[in-house]
């Protein structure tokens, strides 16, 4: 186990906002998602983070929930038209 019972971790950088994707163990040995997303906060200085967990017997609902609002994004994406 590693830090923290992190297990995996990566990051991706996108404009403003860093989104972690790390994989945690519990002290009970059960695997769950975090995605945090740390956003700088000019004002302050500081961080914002923002945080969900998915455990691992919701991760395939979770991921069809997922790829379905992705889905439409995409499809919207070609058909909307900006004014």
């Amino acid at each position: 186990m590693g830090l923290r019972g992190e297990v995996f971790s990566t990051r991706v950088i996108a404009g403003g906002r860093t989104y972690f994707f790390n994989v945690k163990e519990n002290r009970h040995g059960d695997l769950y998602l975090n995605l945090v997303e740390s956003k700088f906060q000019e004002e302050g200085g500081g961080f914002e983070r923002r945080s969900i967990l998915v455990f691992e017997e919701d991760l395939s609902l979770f991921l069809e929930g997922l790829q379905s609002a992705v889905d439409f994004l995409k499809n919207r994406e070609g058909s909307s038209s900006k004014s």
